[in-house]
């Protein structure tokens, strides 16, 4: 007993200065930009060696969500939603897809393995460059039908002014709380056939809650929410096509990885009761690889939300159709030097982070638990 309390004293002793660190650092100063938020530090003297700070609550969050001078930040919000949404279906899609094909070991394997990973390897400032004289307007992808005697297109990639799906600001909430009843009743029905009980206990909240915003949800709405369309800005294609090329390659060997993990013995008694090679990976393989699938998900949701250089190397920091929050924090706070705003923004791309992050931490430490 004496033995293994000094083992926890000296494990406690070594972790110590990492925890102190840590715990100013990161803790301490996520804890002084919540502290900032709510604040009115900005404007004229927001510069000054000792400027004024007053504690204004949550006005901040309030003026940024319903608030007139907030319309950008609302976009910038709507086109990360659209990036993260996009980079998650078309990296993890395109990546399985060449994982597979490479699974099947044609010749140069190892070559189109790097050809396939290298965009990773480069910076998004680099990458960023690259697309950019690629989209450009009279050059580039634009004049490939040339080639082939055609007219050229005129599709404005990275300043297009168009936009599709949009909708009523006013709506996002309801958008918002239809789509976790839907998903609610969705699990529900799965679960049905399985556990009735457990089937219940998503679908009468998902039900609930459907009801709740039919009946009530244009009180808030329509009483604090400007009034505006929000949408998703075809300028953001080409960003969003830089981010699947810079990214494919790495779900890529994600998969690869795991297909090679998985036991030969397993495929060959897949392949003896008759399972096709389609079958095989639908039913066998992509299944086993769940964890690998979630990691990739966490990671590339994350770097959705911190493409601050790629959009800035490619659109410039001025170009409103292809905003994202975390360009936004930035011009609030380093060219406007609203910092208060510059940090609630930081809060909010903090908070959406977490949604993400911390139900996946949640799920890992159960499952060790259990063990």
């Amino acid at each position: 007993m004496r033995e293994a309390s000094r083992d926890r004293i000296k494990a406690f002793l070594t972790l110590l200065p990492s925890m102190i660190l840590i715990g100013i650092f990161v803790y301490g100063f996520i804890g002084n930009t919540i502290w900032t938020s709510m604040t009115d530090w900005g404007g004229m003297g927001a510069l000054a060696l000792e400027p004024e700070k007053n504690f204004i609550g949550l006005d901040n969050y309030i003026n940024l969500f319903t608030g007139f001078l907030g319309g950008g930040f609302r976009q910038d919000l709507v086109n990360a939603v659209y990036y993260s949404v996009m980079l998650l279906a078309g990296a993890v899609g395109l990546g399985m897809f060449i994982a597979i094909l490479l699974d099947q070991k044609p010749k140069g394997e190892d070559v189109l393995r790097t050809i396939f990973l290298y965009p990773m390897s480069l910076s998004f400032i680099v990458s960023g460059t690259i697309w950019r004289w690629l989209l450009a307007p009279r050059g580039g992808v634009n004049i490939l039908p040339t080639y082939a005697g055609l007219e050229p297109m005129t599709f404005d990639w990275l300043s297009s002014q168009s936009a599709i799906l949009v909708f009523n600001w006013q709506d996002i909430l309801r958008i918002l709380l239809y789509a976790a009843s839907l998903v609610l009743i969705l699990i529900g029905l799965a679960k049905l056939r399985k556990d009735t009980r457990k089937a219940f206990k998503w679908l009468v909240p998902g039900i609930a809650a459907g009801l709740f915003v039919w009946v009530f949800g244009d009180l808030v709405p329509d009483a604090y929410m400007m009034e505006e369309e929000h949408g998703f800005n075809l300028a953001t294609i080409g960003i969003i096509m830089a981010t699947i090329w810079q990214y494919s390659g790495y779900t890529m060997a994600l998969y690869l990885a795991g297909f090679n993990g998985i036991s030969q013995d397993l495929r060959d008694a897949a392949m003896l009761d008759g399972a096709s090679t389609t079958g095989y990976y639908r039913h066998v393989a992509i299944p086993m690889l769940k964890p690998i699938t979630i990691s990739a998900v966490i990671i590339l949701s994350h770097i959705s939300l911190k493409m601050f250089d790629l959009i800035f190397a490619m659109t410039g920091p001025d170009n409103g159709q292809t905003g994202h929050p975390a360009l936004n924090m930035y011009l609030t706070t380093f060219r406007g030097n609203e910092f208060a705003t510059g940090a609630a923004i930081a809060i909010v791309l903090f908070l959406i982070a977490a949604t993400f992050i911390v139900p996946y931490l949640i799920s890992q430490y159960r499952e060790r638990g259990r063990r």
